[in-house]
């Protein structure tokens, strides 16, 4: 066998942890999840927003978020938050105002039509929600939800390790 050649084995046992690994798993699921909602978006005429702008999207504060706590809360650059911001801009959804605590910051905040977009999209996941209940079962997306809940918690506290 070289170093090129791949042990089934292996290859058996790779496929089987992926299945089975909740990163994995939840990643998954939001992707398709997202595809869905993204579709449905745009068959309804919502604006052009790719999945990069609606991944921004739960990070903003109705009050607003600084750039640099956007970006840091986004996991991306802030070059990268601000083009995705100014696109959001120009499609009506997102303004930049200055920051009451620092004359020289700006904090992004929704437009009145981006509220509006929001709780469109947001009643798009509900539909989904409510399709994917009625596939799996009520029981098993309140317990999901509930499960998703106690591990983003989990989650957002800081470890020592």
């Amino acid at each position: 066998m070289t170093k090129h050649d791949l042990d089934p084995g292996d290859i058996a046992e790779l496929e089987r942890r992926k299945r089975a690994s909740l990163g994995q798993l939840l990643i998954r699921s939001a992707r398709l999840l997202d595809e869905r909602a993204m579709a449905r978006l745009a068959r309804r005429g919502a604006p052009g927003l790719r999945r990069a702008h609606t991944a921004l999207l739960p990070y903003i504060d109705l009050e607003g978020t600084r750039l640099t706590d956007l970006a840091e809360r986004a996991r991306v650059t802030k070059q990268a938050v601000s083009q995705l911001v100014e696109e959001l801009e120009s499609a009506g959804v997102v303004e930049r105002t200055p920051d009451p605590e620092d004359r020289r910051a700006k904090r992004v905040r929704f437009t009145p039509h981006g509220i509006k977009a929001m709780l469109h999209g947001l009643g798009v996941l509900e539909e989904l929600e409510e399709e994917l209940a009625r596939a799996v079962g009520p029981k098993q997306i309140a317990s999901l939800k509930k499960g998703l809940a106690a591990l983003l918690a989990a989650l957002e506290t800081p470890t020592t390790t």
